[in-house]
């Protein structure tokens, strides 16, 4: 019984390897057919002969062999081809300038299968190549998707501390009759107020961009700027109500106020008590334009191009309540873009700084808004 399992097995084998080199098979079978015409047809053996490497390049493009396989391949091919034409010109059936052509077709067959092989071997690499781009493009998207959950987390989890550490703060604040007590506790405010401030910017960057971000209606931008110097008034500087122009946009309201509220935040933190702030809008290429100037100390050219990067400040801020932790501007950036829009800056070193909020105006505004 073990040995007739044992050749079942073997012929099992034998099988399957006949199954799956059929082509082989049958290419060598086709080879020693062409091989015996060469012999019988004399003169015109050149016909088989041309026969037997036309089918071994046809048969090497749909099995491209290995390296060694392949020249192993070649060298029997030319012995036999060529042990035969050798014959025919010893018994004077052919010139002996037919002998040359058996290795110059040897060679030109091995050249195919070098460029064939360096070929395959430059799409391999392409394909690697491909491959690990994906693998790193896959890698930063799980990074970014840990950051986002990470931000959500921690703001979430500072909410609560921060609330209930802020209640007790005010309490301290407005029952402790001790001035010094007063005082430390109106900082301890303070500070909770930034920090609370901060995670909720956290949180607002880490659902940018995810549905549900924005409640759109139509927002009438005079009203946006109007609101926003109202709610920034009380802050020691010059201010000034700029241009502003009537015009809507389609946005979330809510959303807008806080970018815009980025930008003061901003230029109060660049600004000194005399220094001027100007809120304006105007029109400009189908995009309402919110801006806001100041005479601060100015951004310097190399930070202009990092402060909309979560994290990023520039130098120097001259207020310390509103420094944060570089989150106004990446808000303001995040919001627009959320909008279809963008945010741009004007500065010079020392000579104050613009910034602008552009968002595409809507295209039919309602009769309520133009009224507001």
């Amino acid at each position: 019984m073990g040995v007739r399992r044992a050749l079942r097995n073997e012929l099992d084998r034998v099988l399957r390897w006949a199954r799956s080199s059929w082509i082989d098979i049958a290419w060598v079978v086709f080879v020693g057919i062409n091989l015996a015409g060469m012999q019988a047809m004399g003169n015109w053996s050149t016909i088989p002969f041309l026969v037997i490497w036309v089918s071994l390049t046809l048969v090497y493009g749909f099995r491209m062999w290995r390296l060694q396989p392949a020249i192993l391949t070649v060298a029997l091919v030319t012995l036999a081809t060529g042990g035969i034409i050798g014959e025919q010109v010893v018994a004077g059936q052919q010139g002996a300038d037919y002998l040359v052509e058996v290795p110059l077709v040897a060679v030109m067959f091995l050249a195919m299968v070098w460029h064939g092989r360096r070929r395959q071997s430059a799409l391999e690499e392409r394909l690697a190549a491909m491959e690990e781009v994906q693998r790193v493009s896959r890698e930063n998207m799980r990074l970014l998707e840990q950051q986002q959950l990470f931000l959500l987390d921690a703001s979430h989890e500072l909410g609560t501390p921060i609330t209930v550490a802020l209640g007790h703060a005010e309490l301290i604040e407005q029952t402790v009759t001790d001035k010094a007590v007063a005082e430390d506790a109106r900082v301890v405010v303070g500070e909770l107020a930034r920090l609370r401030r901060q995670a909720g910017r956290m949180l607002l960057l880490a659902s940018a961009g995810t549905p549900g971000f924005l409640d759109q209606a139509p927002v009438a931008v005079d009203s946006l700027v109007i609101d926003a110097l109202d709610r920034w008034g009380y802050t020691p500087r010059r201010w000034r109500l700029g241009e502003v122009a009537e015009a809507t946009v389609l946005g979330d309201r809510d959303r807008l106020a806080v970018a815009l509220d980025a930008l003061l935040e901003n230029a109060v933190a660049h600004t000194e008590k005399d220094d001027r702030i100007e809120l304006g809008a105007r029109v400009e290429d189908g995009h309402a334009v919110l801006s806001v100037a100041d005479s601060g100390c100015g951004i310097p050219e190399a930070d202009q191009e990092r402060i909309f990067d979560r994290f990023a400040r520039a130098k120097p801020f001259r207020s310390r309540e509103a420094g944060g932790f570089g989150l106004g501007l990446p808000v303001a950036a995040a919001i627009a873009e959320a909008h279809g829009g963008s945010v741009r800056v004007h500065s010079t070193d020392g000579g104050g700084s613009t910034f602008e909020l552009l968002i595409p105006l809507s295209q039919a505004p309602s009769a309520e808004t133009a009224t507001r």
